[in-house]
């Protein structure tokens, strides 16, 4: 099911020593982190998170991660995300994640923007498997905030 959630209440996240590289400038790897971050609350808040998942005997895989890159993260940085229900399928969800810094310009600036491609799969074999009635629904209806 092809669907526009509004985007999550957004997450907070300062930037950290560990997540810069030697010039304080956050490593473009850590935006993978980052949007899976973002996209797991997303999940949760929508009654679908991954505990949920694991007591029906299903996991989450990822499928294709894409990210853009548009500006600098840089040490003690605020950085607000933001993720947004794309899409159910039978056995796989896509979120779209944006990273933004907060701070003194009257807006947020976009840093990094991307989206997430799941496979939904039993746990165990990891062979992808169809979401149950109960949790696809709940990830249908817009949660609250």
């Amino acid at each position: 099911m092809r669907m526009e959630s509004p985007a999550s209440a957004p997450r907070r996240h300062r930037v950290e020593h560990v997540d810069t590289d030697a010039s304080g400038v956050v490593h473009f790897s850590r935006y993978a982190s980052l949007l899976e971050t973002a996209a797991l609350e997303e999940l949760e808040r929508r009654g679908s998170d991954l505990v949920k998942l694991e007591g029906q005997g299903l996991d989450l895989r990822v499928r294709e991660l894409r990210i853009r890159y548009r500006e600098a993260a840089r040490f003690q940085d605020w950085l607000r995300l933001e993720a947004r229900l794309e899409h159910v399928g039978p056995a796989s969800l896509k979120l779209g994640v944006a990273v933004y810094r907060e701070g003194p310009a009257p807006e947020p600036v976009l840093l990094a923007s991307g989206s997430l491609d799941l496979a939904v799969v039993n746990r165990e074999s990891g062979d992808p498997t169809c979401l149950p009635p109960n949790l696809s629904s709940a990830l249908e209806r817009s949660p609250s905030p």
